[in-house]
């Protein structure tokens, strides 16, 4: 079976849990257009019943970054196009409304980095390499990590980063920010799925309104913020959902809420 003829984005439903899982491996998973738009299609049209994402890549690595073999000769135009593209996909993985947990190990390079941090909970297993290497190669970033690694790391760190080189790993990467948690090698995606199983018990709408508020409450003024936080406390906290996790604290049980 040739690359062409396998699914290059594994989808396998766990109850309430999508896994997806990179299929190029023969290629440590270096984002495509065919596994970018793949990506792009679950996220568009998930499948009704999921209530989180995990994302991971196969043999090894998360993505070693854009597969460079189809951008050597696109147009400045073309190029654009394509940076666009890229930002249109990551926003859906960071604001579609479910929350992803990726598996970080291996390779977690240039557009692989620039997926991941559009993820909602980042595990990095030893051996991870964190890279962009845009200066080596004479480019320059284009699928979002101007805004989502820089809010990270901040503009300082990322600008040595691209200049440099340099290569962090799993400890590092969780110091700087662009991982929540560290753990040994092979444990990644066991957490993955714990972790995700909880996120999924939470109130959908709760969720949901922390995928999409508190982002962009970075971006406003601190009125502003404090407003739209007083908008989404409103909305959460007058819904069915808010009311039955009350009464299960207070009859100290597990919550129970619908989809």
């Amino acid at each position: 079976m040739t690359e062409d003829d396998a699914p290059i984005l594994k989808v396998d439903l766990q109850g309430h849990i999508a896994i997806l899982t990179f299929n190029r491996a023969a290629k440590r998973n270096a984002m495509s257009d065919r596994l970018i738009l793949a990506i792009e299609q679950f996220f568009r049209t998930p499948p009704g019943e999921v209530r989180a994402v995990v994302m991971r890549g196969d043999g090894g690595h998360f993505s070693a970054g854009l597969d460079l073999d189809e951008h050597q000769h696109r147009s400045p135009e073309q190029t654009v196009q394509q940076s666009r593209m890229w930002h249109r996909i990551t926003d859906l993985i960071e604001y579609g409304g479910l929350p992803v947990v990726a598996v970080l190990n291996g390779a977690v390079i240039g557009g692989g980095l620039e997926v991941a941090t559009a993820a909602h909970v980042r595990i990095a297993e030893d051996g991870v390499k964190f890279q962009l290497p845009e200066g080596r190669r004479g480019i320059f970033v284009g699928g979002g990590a101007t805004v989502r690694v820089g809010r990270i790391i901040g503009s300082d760190r990322m600008r040595e980063m691209m200049l440099t080189g340099r290569t962090y790993g799993a400890k590092e990467g969780l110091a700087m920010g662009l991982a929540h948690y560290a753990v040994g090698v092979g444990e990644g995606f066991d957490l993955a799925l714990r972790l995700a199983e909880e996120v999924a018990g939470n109130a959908p709408f709760s969720n949901y309104l922390m995928i999409q508020a508190l982002s962009r409450i970075e971006d406003m003024s601190r009125s502003d913020g404090l407003f739209t936080e007083s908008l989404a406390a409103a909305m959460s906290q007058t819904t069915e959902s808010a009311q039955e996790g009350l009464r299960a604290f207070l009859e100290k049980r597990a919550p129970k809420f619908r989809d």
